[in-house]
C-alpha cells in the first residue's frame, strides 16, 4: 500500500467513527461489546502467524525497556492522583498498555532491528497481560475483581500467540500466505479504529457530567506522555545501539487495547487520553517517516 495512503486513511477512519458514533455504538452492542476483542485478537493472531519464535532472543534492552515502562506508568499515576484521579488513570494507560504490533513495521521502515523490536513486542504483550489485571484491579473503577479483569486481558493479549503458533505447525501454508498480506492487520486495525472512536464519541456527547478541563487535560497529557516515551525510548535504544527500536517500542502503543481497558475497567472518560494518543503517536511516526525519506533522498 502506498505510503500516503496509509497516512490518509488513519485520520479517515477517525473521521469516520466520529460521524457514524451511533450506528457504531449499536451494532457493537448488539454483539454484545464483542467487537473491539475480537478485533484486537484477529490483529494479534495475524502478526504472530509471522513471528518465528527461535529467532528470538530476550536482551538487555528489552528488560530495561519494559522496566522503565513498569515504573513510569506507576510513578506518573502517583504524581497526577492527589491532582486529578481521572487525569492520572489516563496518564497510567498510556504508559501501562503494551506495544504496538505495527511499530515493527514503522520500525523496520525507519532502520530498526526487525528482530529486536519483535522480540519485544512478544515479551511486552506477556508482561503486561499478567501486570494489567493487579494494577487495573487496584486503580480501576472497582466494578471488576482481579480475576474478572484477569480472565479478560490474559486471553486477548496470550491467546492469540498460542493459537498462531499452533497455526504455523498444522498449516504452514495458509500461515505463509498470512504472513505474505501483512496488510491484512492494518485492514483490521482500521476497522478497530472506527469502532473505537465510535464509542469514545458516543460517551463524550452522552455524558453530561465532564469537566471540559479534565478533557482538555487528558489529551495534553497523553500528548506529554507520547513525547516523553519515544524521546527516553530512544536514549534507551542508542545505549544499545538502536536508537530507533527503543523509540518505537516505548512510545508507539497499541492504542485500541488501551482505549477498550480503560473503558472496561477504568473512568470511562479516561479512554479520552489514549484515544489522543492515537492522533499524536501518528504525528510522530508521520514526522519520521518524512524525515528518513527526505534524508534517504539526500
Amino acid at each position: 500500500m502506498n505510503p500516503m495512503i496509509k497516512t490518509v486513511s488513519m485520520p479517515l477512519s477517525m473521521v469516520v467513527g466520529a460521524l457514524l458514533c451511533r450506528p457504531v455504538m449499536a451494532l457493537d452492542m448488539a454483539c454484545g461489546h464483542m467487537l473491539t476483542p475480537v478485533l484486537i485478537f484477529l490483529m494479534l493472531f495475524y502478526t504472530f502467524c509471522r513471528v518465528d519464535i527461535r529467532n528470538m532472543r530476550i536482551e538487555p534492552i528489552h528488560l530495561r525497556l519494559l522496566l522503565f515502562q513498569l515504573i513510569l506508568s506507576i510513578l506518573l499515576y502517583l504524581l497526577l492522583y492527589r491532582i486529578d484521579a481521572v487525569v492520572a488513570q489516563g496518564a497510567l494507560i498510556c504508559v501501562l498498555t503494551p506495544v504496538a504490533m505495527a511499530a515493527v513495521v514503522i520500525g523496520g521502515m525507519l532502520g530498526a532491528n526487525i528482530t529486536t523490536m519483535a522480540t519485544y513486542s512478544l515479551l511486552c504483550n506477556f508482561t503486561i497481560a499478567l501486570v494489567a489485571p493487579v494494577v487495573l484491579s487496584v486503580v480501576g473503577n472497582g466494578e471488576c475483581t482481579f480475576m474478572q479483569i484477569f480472565m479478560k486481558v490474559v486471553p486477548l493479549l496470550i491467546m492469540p500467540f498460542v493459537a498462531a503458533q499452533l497455526f504455523r505447525v498444522v498449516s504452514p501454508r495458509m500461515s505463509g500466505w498470512i504472513a505474505e498480506h501483512s496488510q491484512i492487520t492494518f485492514y483490521l486495525w482500521l476497522l478497530s479504529l472506527i469502532v473505537i472512536v465510535g464509542r469514545t464519541t458516543t460517551f463524550i456527547i452522552d455524558f453530561r457530567g465532564a469537566d471540559p478541563w479534565t478533557e482538555i487535560s487528558l489529551a495534553v497529557v497523553a500528548l506529554l506522555i507520547c513525547i516523553m516515551q519515544f524521546v527516553l525510548g530512544r536514549r534507551i535504544g542508542r545505549r544499545y545501539g538502536d536508537a530507533v527500536a527503543g523509540g518505537q517500542s516505548l512510545g508507539q502503543k497499541n492504542t485500541v487495547l488501551a482505549v477498550w481497558m480503560s473503558q472496561a475497567f477504568l473512568d470511562p472518560l479516561s479512554s479520552i487520553a489514549p484515544t489522543a494518543y492515537i492522533i499524536w503517536q501518528n504525528f510522530v511516526n508521520s514526522f519520521q517517516i518524512y524525515r528518513k525519506d527526505r534524508k534517504n533522498r539526500k
